[in-house]
C-alpha cells in the first residue's frame, strides 16, 4: 500500500511540476507568439485575374495561384483523404492530439531521431500562417500554444476550411482547389477518388510527391492515403483497388485562359500595381473586368495576324526555318517519332506552327506538324511562295513542290479558316518581318474596345499601339483641315494643288513636297483634297492658318504642345504619335468634338465579389453630369468627318459629284460594314514619306480604329526580340508599292467587319449651326445649277458663299477672286 501510495505521489509531483513546466515555457515563449486573432479576418494570398467585359479570362497575375473554396463545396471524399491520413481525431482533439504526441515522443526514445511530428491540422495551420518549417523544440513549443490559442477562436469547421485553402501542393498551387486545376484543369466536384488520394498526399513533400515530377513516387503515396482511406471505412475494397490501381493522369495545367490577350493583359496588371502596389495587385485577389469583348479582341488579334501574313506573302517565300536533313547530299531522314520529338521541342509563335516536311510529290507535301500528326499539304496552300529577292522584287511563280521545298526542311505553317471548311486548313507561312498593331476605343466614353500590340507576345512584350510613337504620315491631315475650319475656311474653299518650291537660302536646300502619287488638279475643293490625301494642299493650308496656330491647334487633341513641331513639315504628317493618340484625336471628330479619355478597366471585385471601383468615365455630351472636354465645335468636327467619308466613298457619295475616288474606297467593297452602317463611316489613310509607318484610322458614331503597319526596326527585320524600337534612320521602309491604303486599311477592315455590328452607330447628324447650300463644283460658289456641274455642300452657318457663280458672263473663272496661287 505505501508503494503505492508513493507511486501516486511521485506521479501527481511529476503532473505538478509538468504543469508547470508547460506554464513556465508558456510565459517564456508568450511575447514571441503572434495573434491568432487575425486569423478571424484572413485575407488569403489569390492571384489577381483579368477577365474581358463578357466575363472570359484573359490572364492570372500573382506568385502563388490559389482559388478558395468554402468547406460546403470541398467533396466528402476529399474531407475524408485528409483526415484519414493527416489527423483522423481531428474532431475529437482540442488542437494538439495526446496519442499522436505519445507515438513521436516513443519513436524517439526508441531510435533517438525525430522521425514523427505529431502534428495535427491545426497545427499544421498555425505553422503554415505563423512559423518556418524548421523542424526544431521549439518552433514545435510555440506551435502548440498557437494551435492551442487558435482552437480556443475558431469552431473545427473554420479550422479545416483555412487548412484546406492555405495549405502549399507544389507548382505553385496552394489550396485545393488550386491543386485540383494546376494537376487536373478541374473543379473540385469534378475530381475522382484516385485524384482526391493523389492530391490529398501532397502536404507531406510537395516537391517530392508531385505527380509531374515524381509519378511513382506519387503513386506510392497515392497508395498509403487509399489503405488510410480504407482502415477508416470511408472507401470501400473495391473503391481502394480501382483507385489504386488508376493510371497517373495529372499534368500542368494553367489558368484557364479563354481569351488570349496578352498585350490588353499587360495593360491591366500595370495599372493595377499602379494602384495598388505589386504585393496587394497580386495577392489580393482582385478580380479585373475590362471595357473590352472577348470576341472583339480575338478578332483584332486575328485582324493583325491576316493582314501581315498577307503582306508577307506578296513579298515572297524567305525559304525553310532550318533543314534536319538533306536528300540532296544523302544524309539520312529523321524517322517519325524523331521528327515529333523534334517538334515538341519548338514553340508556335502568334499564328503559326513549327512542322517538317517528310516528303513531297509535284505538287503536294506530307509534313509533320506539332500537335498535328501528319498531313498532307495541297498546291493550293504553297502556290503563293515566290522566291523573296528583296522587298521589292520576288522570284517567279513555282511550277513544283520542289521549287518551295525538300525533305528535311523545318517550316511554319497557319491554319486558315474558309467558310467551305469550318475546322480551315493549313497554309505554308513565315513570321512577318514587319509588325502591326490595332488601337480601338468607342468615342462617346473612351472605352478601350481592343487592342492588340503586335504579332506576338512571345517575340515582344513592346506594346506599339501604347508606346510606338511612330510619325503618323497623313493621318495628321484632319488635324490641320480642323484647324483651318476653325479659321473660317471651308469644305468648298478652293485652294491650289500645285507643286511647292521654297528655297530654303540657311541650308541652301530647295524644299519640294509633293503628292503621293505625284499627281495635281490645280485648285480644288477641300473636301475633294482631303479625301484624296493631298500633300501641298496641307502645307498651303498650314501657311493660311499660321504655323504656330495649326500646332497649338493640334495640341488640343490630347498632345504635349512641347512635342508638336512649328513646322510646315508636320503637314506630311512628321508629328509622332502612338496608335491610340491617333484614335483619341478621331474620336473627337466621331462625337461632336469631345476629347474622351481612353480606358480599359471597367470595374475591379475584391476577393468576396464586392465592387471596390467602378469606371466613371467623362462623357462625350452637352448635357450630363460628367462631360469631357469640347475641344472643337461640334460643327467643326462634322465638317471633317464629311471630308473623311469621301475618302471613302470619292465621288460617288453626291449625286453629280463623280469620277473620282478618295483614298480609302476599298471599305466600299466590304459587305458586312456597308450592310451594318451604309455610308455613315470616315477614314483616313496615312503613309509618311520614307513609307516607314503606314497607318489607317477610321470610325462610325459608335467606334474609332486606328490600324499600323511597319517596321520596328533593323534588329526586328533580322528577328531579334527587342522590345524597344531604334532610332527611324535604322528602320526599314514598307516598300514593293505598299502604302496606308494597300497595308494598313486591309487591317482595319478585317477587324471593323467583326466588331462594327457590336458598337451600334448612327448617321453622320447634321449639327445645329450647319447650313447645306447647293454650290458650283468648279468655284466653290453658290450655283442655280442642278446638273453635273454642282452639289449640295456643308457649310458652318455664316461662312457659306453668297455669290453666285456666272458662267455665261466669264464669273465662273475660279483664279478671279484668288489670285493664281490660293495659297
Amino acid at each position: 500500500m505505501k508503494f503505492f501510495k508513493r507511486l501516486i505521489l511521485i506521479l501527481v509531483i511529476f503532473a505538478v511540476l509538468g504543469v508547470g513546466a508547460i506554464g513556465a515555457l508558456y510565459l517564456y515563449v508568450k511575447p514571441e507568439l503572434p495573434s491568432v486573432a487575425t486569423l478571424r479576418d484572413v485575407e488569403l494570398q489569390t492571384p489577381m485575374q483579368v477577365f474581358t467585359k463578357d466575363g472570359q479570362l484573359i490572364s492570372q497575375f500573382g506568385e502563388k495561384r490559389r482559388i478558395p473554396v468554402d468547406l460546403e463545396d470541398v467533396p466528402q471524399q476529399m474531407i475524408d483523404a485528409f483526415l484519414a491520413t493527416e489527423d483522423s481525431r481531428f474532431y475529437q482533439h482540442f488542437g494538439v492530439d495526446p496519442i499522436g504526441v505519445m507515438r513521436a515522443f516513443w519513436v524517439l526514445l526508441t531510435t533517438g531521431e525525430i522521425k514523427e511530428g505529431a502534428s495535427t491540422i491545426t497545427m499544421q495551420l498555425a505553422r503554415n500562417f505563423f512559423l518556418s518549417f524548421d523542424r526544431a523544440w521549439m518552433r514545435k513549443i510555440k506551435e502548440t500554444f498557437i494551435a492551442l490559442h487558435i482552437e480556443q477562436l475558431l469552431d473545427k469547421d473554420e479550422i479545416l476550411e483555412l487548412y484546406l485553402n492555405k495549405i502549399a501542393f507544389g507548382h505553385r498551387a496552394h489550396g485545393v482547389g488550386a491543386a485540383a486545376q494546376v494537376y487536373y484543369g478541374k473543379s473540385l466536384d469534378q475530381l475522382t477518388l484516385a485524384q482526391i488520394a493523389t492530391i490529398a498526399g501532397l502536404p507531406k513533400a510537395p516537391s517530392n510527391l508531385n505527380p509531374i515530377s515524381h509519378p511513382q513516387a506519387s503513386k506510392e503515396r497515392r497508395r498509403v492515403v487509399l489503405l488510410r482511406m480504407l482502415d477508416e471505412k470511408k472507401i470501400t475494397r473495391a473503391e481502394f483497388e480501382q483507385a489504386a490501381n488508376a493510371e497517373v493522369t495529372a499534368r500542368r495545367h494553367g489558368a484557364e485562359v479563354t481569351v488570349d490577350a496578352p498585350y490588353l493583359a499587360e495593360m491591366v496588371r500595370q495599372e493595377m500595381v499602379d494602384r495598388y502596389g505589386e504585393e496587394r495587385a497580386y495577392n489580393a485577389g482582385f478580380n479585373v473586368y475590362t471595357t473590352v469583348k472577348s470576341h472583339v479582341q480575338l478578332a483584332a488579334r486575328q485582324a493583325v495576324w491576316d493582314n501581315l501574313h498577307a503582306y508577307d506573302e506578296r513579298h515572297g517565300y524567305r525559304g525553310p526555318v532550318s533543314v534536319l536533313w538533306s536528300e540532296e547530299e544523302g544524309e539520312p531522314a529523321l524517322s517519325e517519332a524523331e521528327v515529333a520529338e523534334y517538334l515538341q521541342r519548338l514553340k508556335s509563335i502568334g499564328v503559326v506552327t513549327p512542322a517538317v516536311v517528310l516528303s513531297i510529290a509535284e505538287q503536294s507535301a506530307t509534313v509533320a506538324v506539332k500537335d498535328h500528326g501528319i498531313l498532307e499539304l495541297p498546291w493550293e496552300s504553297m502556290h503563293w511562295a515566290r522566291a523573296y529577292v528583296n522587298e521589292e522584287r520576288q522570284g517567279p511563280p513555282p511550277e513544283t513542290t520542289a521549287d518551295i521545298m525538300q525533305p528535311g526542311h523545318v517550316i511554319w505553317l497557319r491554319q486558315v479558316a474558309e467558310a467551305r471548311d469550318d475546322n480551315g486548313h493549313w497554309r505554308l507561312a513565315q513570321i512577318p518581318e514587319p509588325s502591326s498593331a490595332i488601337a480601338s476605343l468607342r468615342p462617346d466614353d473612351g472605352a478601350i474596345a481592343a487592342v492588340v500590340g503586335g504579332y506576338s507576345f512571345q517575340l515582344s512584350q513592346y506594346n506599339r499601339a501604347l508606346q510606338a510613337e511612330r510619325q503618323v504620315g497623313s493621318n495628321i491631315k484632319p488635324l490641320i483641315y480642323s484647324a483651318a475650319f476653325e479659321k473660317g475656311l471651308t469644305l468648298a474653299t478652293l485652294v491650289n494643288d500645285a507643286p511647292i518650291n521654297q528655297w530654303n537660302p540657311g541650308s541652301g536646300i530647295a524644299w519640294r513636297p509633293k503628292n503621293s502619287p505625284d499627281v495635281y488638279e490645280g485648285p480644288i475643293r477641300l473636301r475633294k483634297a482631303l479625301a484624296k490625301s493631298k500633300n501641298v494642299v496641307s502645307v498651303r493650308l498650314i501657311r493660311e492658318v499660321g504655323v504656330k496656330e495649326t500646332a497649338d491647334h493640334i495640341a488640343k487633341f490630347g498632345l504635349d504642345r512641347t512635342q508638336v513641331p512649328e513646322n510646315e513639315s508636320i503637314s506630311l504628317g512628321s508629328l509622332s504619335m502612338t496608335p491610340m493618340q491617333v484614335a483619341r484625336a478621331y474620336a473627337a471628330f466621331a462625337n461632336g468634338g469631345f476629347l474622351v479619355e481612353p480606358y480599359v478597366i471597367e470595374r475591379i471585385e475584391d476577393g468576396n465579389g464586392e465592387v471596390i471601383y467602378q469606371a466613371e468615365p467623362k462623357l462625350a455630351c452637352f448635357d450630363c453630369d460628367n462631360p469631357a472636354p469640347q475641344i472643337i465645335s461640334e460643327q467643326n468636327a462634322f465638317l471633317v468627318a464629311q471630308a473623311m467619308n469621301s475618302a471613302i466613298w470619292g465621288g460617288g457619295s453626291w449625286a453629280h459629284d463623280t469620277g473620282w475616288n478618295g483614298t480609302s474606297w476599298r471599305i466600299q467593297r466590304s459587305k458586312p460594314i456597308v450592310s451594318e452602317v451604309g455610308r455613315a463611316i470616315a477614314g483616313k489613310t496615312g503613309t509618311t514619306n520614307d513609307v516607314r509607318d503606314t497607318w489607317f484610322s477610321g470610325f462610325t458614331s459608335g467606334l474609332v480604329t486606328t490600324t499600323w503597319v511597319g517596321f520596328d526596326d533593323v534588329s526586328r527585320q533580322l528577328g531579334s526580340t527587342s522590345m524597344h524600337p531604334l532610332l527611324d534612320s535604322a528602320q526599314q521602309s514598307i516598300s514593293g508599292g505598299e502604302a496606308g491604303a494597300k497595308t494598313a486599311l486591309p487591317g482595319w477592315i478585317l477587324f471593323m467587319e467583326k466588331a462594327v455590328s457590336e458598337y451600334p452607330s448612327d448617321n453622320l447628324m447634321i449639327p445645329p449651326g450647319v447650313v447645306n447650300v447647293r454650290i458650283d463644283l468648279g468655284t466653290g460658289k453658290l450655283s442655280h445649277r442642278t446638273d453635273h456641274t454642282t452639289r449640295f455642300e456643308y457649310f458652318i452657318s455664316g461662312t457659306e458663299p453668297t455669290d453666285y457663280v456666272d458662267r455665261d458672263s466669264g464669273n465662273g473663272n475660279i483664279f478671279e477672286d484668288s489670285g493664281d496661287d490660293l495659297f
